[in-house]
C-alpha cells in the first residue's frame, strides 16, 4: 500500500487526521514524519507539519485470518447440528414408558388394603354401650356418700356453736391474782418512768376482759403516737397476765377515754374512704394497724351497699383495704 502525506499545524495533529482518514488507531499505521511544523514568531514565518502514513501489512494479514476462522467456524456449526437431533429422540422415550409401567401396579396395591380395612373395622358399639353403666354407678356412689357426710358436718357446727356459747368461769381467786399481776407490773414499769398514775382494774364477766384505766399527768406519753404505746403495754400486761392461766383472758388498756375517741375518728375515717371509694371505684389502702382497729373499720362498713373491706399484710404492717363492690 502506497503512502498518503498528510499535513497539520503540528505532527500529533496531522497523526489524528490520520487516523480519522483511514479509520483505524496509530498502532497500526506506519507513519514517516516529514517535516515537523514550526510556530514562527508571532505567526510570521510558520511552516506546517508534514507525515507520510500508510496501514501496516500484518493487519491485513491479521484481517484474512479472521475472515478464515469465521468460515470454518461456521462450517463446524453446520456439522454439529445433525448430531444433536438423534440425542434428543433416544432420551424421551425409553424415560417415558418405565414411569407409566410404575405408577399404575402401586395405585392398585394401596386401594385393595384400605378397602378391607374399613369392611373389618365396625365393632366399637360395644364400649359405648357399657359407658353410661358406669356412669350411673358412679353417680349413685357419689350420692351416697354425700347424703352421708351431710349429717356429719351439721352435727360438727351444732357442737362448735355450743362450744362457743359456754361461758368462761373464774374463782374470785383467780380474778384477785389476775389484777394482782397485772397492777405489779405496771406500777413497777411507771415506777421506771417516774411517772405518778393511778391504777384502776375492773374484771368484765359478760366479755372476760381485765379493763384497765389509767390517771394522772402527761398521759400522752403513754399514749404515744398514734397509740402505739399503749398497744405496746397492752400487750405486755396480757402475757403477765395470761403467764399462769389455763384459759385466755382479755386485756384492756384505756386513758383519758383514748379509746372511745379513736373508735370515733376511725368509724367517721371509714365513711369518708367508703364515699371516696364509691365516687371514685378505686380501692384505698389505709395506714397500718392493730387488729383491735382494724376490727373497728370492718364493723363501721360491714352493712355499707357500695364497698366492702379485706386485711392484708403481714404484723406490724397489716392493713385494711377498701375496695368497691362494683354494682
Amino acid at each position: 500500500m502506497e503512502f498518503r502525506e498528510i499535513t497539520a499545524k503540528t505532527v500529533d495533529e496531522a497523526i489524528t487526521k490520520a487516523c480519522l482518514e483511514f479509520g483505524i488507531s496509530s498502532d497500526n499505521l506506519e507513519i514517516e514524519v516529514v517535516r515537523e511544523g514550526t510556530s514562527g514568531f508571532f505567526g510570521i514565518g510558520s511552516k506546517p507539519a508534514i507525515i507520510r502514513v500508510r496501514r501496516k501489512a500484518e493487519e491485513e494479514e491479521f484481517n484474512i485470518l479472521e475472515e478464515l476462522k469465521k468460515e470454518e467456524q461456521k462450517k463446524e456449526a453446520v456439522r454439529k447440528e445433525p448430531k444433536k437431533e438423534p440425542r434428543k429422540d433416544i432420551k424421551k422415550e425409553p424415560k417415558k414408558e418405565p414411569k407409566k409401567e410404575n405408577k399404575e401396579p402401586r395405585k392398585e396395591a394401596v386401594k385393595e388394603p384400605k378397602k378391607e380395612v374399613k369392611k373389618d373395622a365396625p365393632k366399637p358399639p360395644k364400649k359405648e354401650n357399657n359407658k353410661p353403666a358406669e356412669k350411673e354407678v358412679v353417680k349413685e356412689a357419689v350420692k351416697e356418700s354425700a347424703v352421708k357426710e351431710a349429717p356429719v358436718k351439721k352435727e360438727t357446727k351444732q357442737e362448735v356453736k355450743k362450744e362457743e356459747k359456754k361461758p368462761v368461769v373464774r374463782t374470785d381467786e383467780q380474778v384477785a391474782a389476775m389484777k394482782r399481776d397485772a397492777e405489779k407490773f405496771l406500777a413497777g414499769v411507771f415506777k421506771a418512768m417516774e411517772l405518778p398514775v393511778n391504777i384502776q382494774i375492773v374484771y368484765d364477766k359478760e366479755n372476760d376482759s381485765l379493763d384497765i384505766n389509767f390517771d394522772g399527768e402527761d398521759m400522752g406519753i403513754l399514749i404515744g403516737k398514734r397509740g402505739q404505746t399503749l398497744d405496746s403495754l397492752q400487750y405486755l400486761t396480757s402475757l403477765v397476765v395470761n403467764k399462769e392461766q389455763e384459759n385466755y383472758v382479755r386485756v384492756k388498756l384505756d386513758t383519758e377515754d383514748y379509746r372511745s375517741r379513736r373508735k370515733d375518728t376511725l368509724e367517721n375515717l371509714a365513711r369518708n374512704i367508703a364515699f371516696k371509694v364509691r365516687k371514685t371505684r378505686k380501692a384505698v389502702v389505709l395506714e397500718p394497724m392493730n387488729p383491735y382497729e382494724r376490727r373497728i373499720i370492718h364493723s363501721a362498713l360491714q352493712g355499707n351497699k357500695y364497698v366492702e373491706t379485706y386485711s392484708e399484710g403481714n404484723e406490724p404492717y397489716r392493713h385494711v383495704v377498701v375496695v368497691y363492690k362494683g354494682r
